[in-house]
């Protein structure tokens, strides 16, 4: 997949898809999609660590599980993981364990932001897979669905 903000929009789009059903769960609105080397949508989730009482059940992590499943591997070279809010250190690290090659996200997350807010865990010069990382896609938007989200819980 070439990288172009139109295919990055669409991929951050189809996240904000996503992600607006997770609060029916009592989740945050959080959403990911992973599609492969031509574009080919694999995988897509949203948070569901209520859903599921699962801690580790953040879309980027259920995204990445579907995706292996679909490919029969858990290498993932090749594909892109688009979601809505940069991830945090469990899914960076995830993220560059399954060897995705391009990592676009939405909003910036300076609380717990793994890919060059708090930390930068994707383009860690001692890791030996560093992802490409294209952060802000739509971030509006995707900060408007968290803030919108967090004020109706306060």
């Amino acid at each position: 997949m070439t990288s172009s903000p139109t295919s990055d929009e669409e991929l951050v789009r189809r996240a904000l898809e996503l992600a607006a059903a997770a609060p029916r769960t009592g989740d945050v609105p959080i959403g990911a999609v992973v599609v492969d080397a031509d574009g080919r949508e694999l995988a897509a989730a949203c948070n569901g660590r209520e859903a599921l009482s699962d801690p580790t059940a953040h879309a980027e992590i259920l995204a990445l599980r579907a995706a292996a499943a679909v490919l029969g591997g858990w290498r993932l070279e090749g594909c892109t993981l688009a979601v809505t809010v940069e991830p945090c250190t469990m899914c960076a690290g995830a993220l560059g364990l399954a060897r995705v090659e391009r990592v676009v996200f939405g909003a910036w997350e300076p609380k717990t932001g793994a890919a060059g807010s708090l930390w930068d865990v994707l383009r860690d010069r001692r890791l030996t897979h560093r992802p490409e990382v294209v952060g802000g896609v739509l971030a509006a938007e995707c900060a408007a669905l968290m803030e919108s989200f967090f004020a109706a819980h306060r």
